[in-house]
């Protein structure tokens, strides 16, 4: 049996991994500034993490969610506390889409609507629903068009309020930062306008922070930038680093009803000690904090480069938009300077490191960019 081809693959072969750093099958060293697509937060094979995971397998890998999982209960009250959301309940599953799912089902089950409003380049996910509130047609299969979602433009509060008064829309989903779509702020007045409108008018509020939570734009969440409460929060990536792990936190205006959402591994043993080592790491080694200062000092740098279009970002989440195509950039960056990055769309590279980057790390990949652009 061969692999289903549908991933176009870089030829390199990544089999061990330290703090930001990465090494393929023949011993090269690659500096990471992607961390698999904002997934490794904590760096590769933090110790605590290592500790945690094999302490945890060890003894019980997977009991069923029928039974009392005390390490479910102390990951709620972590991501409660440093997350500043210690009053909502959490929901887990397994990654980012199926956060996304049970939102919008959650959000239908309460209001009785079923009409979403998403923003054009939004993605969130390739599932049932989460694929049908992403904007792009060529993921979306007939079986998945099934007319739930309006897209309108990023920061367009006139068209959500008019969407809005025709009483069909059960909730509105949107990035905290646009991660697919190019490293795109919402503007703090539109998330404010935003969470005004919905809760004005039985309207749930999704915020999906499955790229740009757990730390990554510098404060825990990115909507909290703007200084808003959604009604629903969507997380995952970052917060297991490598360990599949996705979680809804539910503002406490839902009510849970027995049956209504369900899940086979969510919260299981491993996935939750995954989760508490990440979350007990950003605390111990104030990651936040990295997260600003190194961040900050990457899109200072990266505004000194001539021909770069645009440098977005916050914290360690940012877009490079150059005027022309980057293919080639990325390409020489990996197989010439041995650094890893992300890309949206054709000309915007983007940086997603693990959230324990150094400065050092930082000014020795602003070296290696600037050798490939010539500068």
């Amino acid at each position: 049996m061969k692999l289903y081809d549908v991933y176009p693959l870089f030829d390199v072969n990544i089999v061990n991994g330290e703090g930001c750093k990465v090494w393929d099958d023949k011993g090269t060293e690659y500096l990471d500034l992607y961390g698999g697509h904002a997934v490794i937060s904590i760096g590769h094979a933090h110790p605590k993490y290592v500790e945690k995971i094999s302490n945890q397998v060890a003894t019980l890998g997977f009991y069923s969610n029928s039974v009392i999982n005390n390490l479910q209960k102390n990951v709620a009250e972590l991501l409660g506390r440093i997350s500043g959301y210690e009053d909502y309940n959490l929901f887990f599953i397994n990654s980012g889409a199926e956060a996304n799912e049970n939102a919008l089902k959650l959000s239908s089950f309460k209001n009785g609507k079923k009409r979403v409003i998403a923003f054009k380049k939004a993605f969130h996910g390739r599932t049932s629903l989460a694929v049908e509130v992403t904007d792009n047609p060529k993921i979306i299969a007939p079986i998945n068009a099934n007319g739930h979602t309006t897209y309108l433009q990023f920061g367009d509060i006139e068209g959500v309020r008019a969407e809005i008064e025709k009483g069909d829309v059960t909730a509105v989903i949107i990035e905290g930062i646009q991660g697919v779509g190019g490293v795109v702020i919402p503007e703090e007045s539109f998330l404010q306008e935003l969470q005004t409108l919905c809760n004005a008018t039985d309207t749930t509020l999704i915020l999906d922070e499955i790229q740009s939570g757990c730390g990554r734009s510098g404060k825990f969440f990115a909507h909290q930038w703007a200084g808003i409460k959604p009604d629903m929060i969507t997380q995952a990536k970052g917060t297991g680093n490598g360990f599949p792990i996705g979680v809804v936190l539910i503002s406490p205006k839902f009510e849970a009803v027995y049956g209504e959402l369900g899940t086979t591994f969510g919260g299981n043993h491993l996935a939750c000690a995954a989760a508490e080592a990440v979350l007990e790491t950003m605390e111990e080694e104030n990651l936040l904090e990295n997260v600003n200062r190194v961040g900050e000092y990457l899109m200072q740098e990266l505004r000194k480069i001539e021909n770069i279009k645009e440098v977005r970002g916050r914290g360690l989440m940012i877009g490079i938009e150059f005027e022309e195509p980057i293919k080639e950039i990325r390409r020489r960056l990996l197989f010439e300077e041995h650094v890893f990055t992300g890309v949206s769309g054709t000309n915007v590279i983007r940086l997603l490191p693990p959230l324990t980057l150094s400065m050092t790390e930082a000014k020795e990949f602003i070296r290696r960019f600037r050798k490939v652009l010539g500068q």
